[in-house]
């Protein structure tokens, strides 16, 4: 049985930092690229940045290119996504997947954590 848990959400102000983590089981990790999606209220999930299999980066949303930085360990089971400078239109529930890029639907997802910004 695959279970995906995000953690790592919660409330900060503008222009603070928050590290999220995404554990993976039941699959053989190293062998699935991982996408983190974001969905905010009233709006259409948005794939926000991917990574391949080999750790390499495939995909960053243009809004948050200069400021998120997606890792993964497969030792760990494990991928991360690092945002910095956070912003109030960041605010969003943050998923990650076994899947890739804009308009994704396949895949296993987790439930997702929350990430609010707000002064």
């Amino acid at each position: 049985q695959v279970q995906i848990v995000e953690s790592g959400g919660d409330l900060v102000q503008p222009g603070e930092s928050l590290r999220l983590s995404c554990a993976v089981s039941g699959l053989t990790f190293s062998r699935y690229l991982i996408g983190w999606f974001r969905q905010a209220p009233g709006k259409e999930r948005e794939a926000v940045s991917c990574i391949t299999e080999w750790n390499s980066p495939a995909y960053y949303l243009d809004s948050i290119k200069e400021r998120f930085t997606i890792s993964r360990d497969n030792a760990q089971n494990s991928a991360y996504l690092q945002m910095d400078s956070l912003q109030p239109e960041d605010t969003a529930v943050y998923s990650c997947a076994t899947t890739c890029g804009p308009g994704a639907t396949d895949g296993h997802w987790g439930q997702g954590t929350q990430v609010t910004v707000s002064s």
